[in-house]
């Protein structure tokens, strides 16, 4: 696998890239991943090359991997006999890729993780939208039919790709949940770290903290709330480019006391005990090609409110341990406010989530991509 991103930063991606890799190596598989080196202790695993980087100037949280320093490893690489390239990210990890599986004669398949034509706009402003719609759409056409097998973690998402002109063999897989390690988590422990009554109702969103989350709408979601349950509070888990930007908006809605913003919140403890501190999960992201997170809440037994949008629209479908609200502020008010004023609603929710999240485990999920590997190699 070779990817522009990998923990410690925390994203969807960084996350897909765990969970799969995880599992193919409990089931036996060598996986080898070249990822950013971020200068930080990263623990030692030999199989993870860290290649030097340079900060990303619209987005420092991010690196730009050294397309040469990745080349000098190729002699080595080769020596390890693969037999299949994954792609993770469509920068430099796309093009080095693609060198390297020249390099080793071997065949390529990429995820789709990023639904860019709603994504760009919010990072290179000084371009009319509509140049960078056509721009997003003319390079992942070109970038997705230059692989041999496509990747994709939602049908929307895909037939998005497909009236792009994207023609390759592709396969809809989403990213499991690993439900021996998404479990447990103290929210009232959480609350007592935060000062947060027992009783106060409390929304959680977790997710970076970028544009294209549309993390304000959920704000005025909550001055919208406020006017029905005063004490609501919603928790925002997470960083980004928007952090600061949201800040400013809580003040303008006067709503400071009823927004409590975490940071960055580590995957073993806290952020559980993050999830489990709401009674509801909210989120309203217009571009996600999955939306890990709302299984990651589903697992833990928190009902969800959400838009259905792109990639969600296949975790809400089934109508299971969520609320699906329309993108205005009175219909989402509704829906939240439905879920925090009524236990049995809340705990009907809980169940049904627990219960329809095992169907998105991380070991059946893994199996379908290793299954996409052998088509693509018998067929290379």
């Amino acid at each position: 696998m070779i990817s522009d991103v990998y923990f410690p930063r925390i994203n969807g991606v960084s996350t897909s890239i765990l969970t799969f890799r995880r599992e193919f190596q409990e089931n036996g598989h060598q996986v080898t991943l070249i990822a950013p080196d971020y200068g930080t202790e990263n623990g030692i695993d030999p199989d993870i090359y860290r290649i030097p980087s340079r900060y990303v100037v619209v987005d420092p949280e991010d690196r730009m991997l050294r397309y040469r320093a990745i080349l000098k490893h190729a002699d080595e690489l080769n020596g390890k006999k693969f037999d299949i390239l994954h792609i993770q990210t469509p920068f430099v990890a796309h093009y080095a890729g693609l060198n390297l599986a020249r390099r080793l004669a071997l065949p390529v398949v990429e995820t789709y993780h990023t639904f860019f034509e709603e994504y760009l706009y919010n990072y290179v402003r000084f371009l009319p939208r509509s140049t960078l719609r056509f721009a997003a759409r003319r390079f992942s056409s070109r970038q997705c039919n230059s692989v041999q097998g496509l990747v994709v973690p939602s049908s929307p998402m895909l037939e998005v790709l497909r009236g792009y002109g994207v023609t390759t063999p592709a396969r809809v897989i989403p990213t499991g949940i690993e439900l021996l390690r998404i479990h447990g988590g103290d929210g009232a422990a959480f609350r007592a770290r935060h000062g947060i009554e027992a009783q106060r109702p409390t929304l959680v969103h977790v997710g970076r903290i970028a544009h294209e989350k549309n993390i304000d709408f959920l704000l005025h979601v909550v001055k919208s709330v406020r006017e029905r349950l005063p004490s609501v509070l919603m928790i925002v888990a997470g960083e980004g480019p928007a952090l600061a930007g949201l800040r400013k908006l809580a003040h303008a809605l006067d709503i400071e006391d009823n927004v409590l913003f975490v940071g960055y919140l580590s995957r073993d403890n806290e952020l559980l005990d993050c999830y489990r501190a709401g009674d509801a999960f909210v989120f309203s992201s217009r571009t996600e090609t999955q939306g890990l997170v709302l299984l990651e809440a589903m697992a833990l037994g928190v009902p969800v409110v959400s838009t259905a949008v792109m990639g969600t629209k296949d975790i809400l479908k089934a109508g299971k341990g969520a609320l699906v609200a329309e993108e205005t502020i009175p219909d989402f008010t509704d829906k939240v406010t439905a879920i925090l004023t009524d236990a049995q609603l809340r705990e009907r929710l809980s169940r049904e989530a627990g219960e329809y999240v095992k169907d998105w485990s991380a070991e059946a999920l893994a199996d379908n991509m290793l299954d996409f590997y052998e088509e693509v190699i018998a067929t290379h």
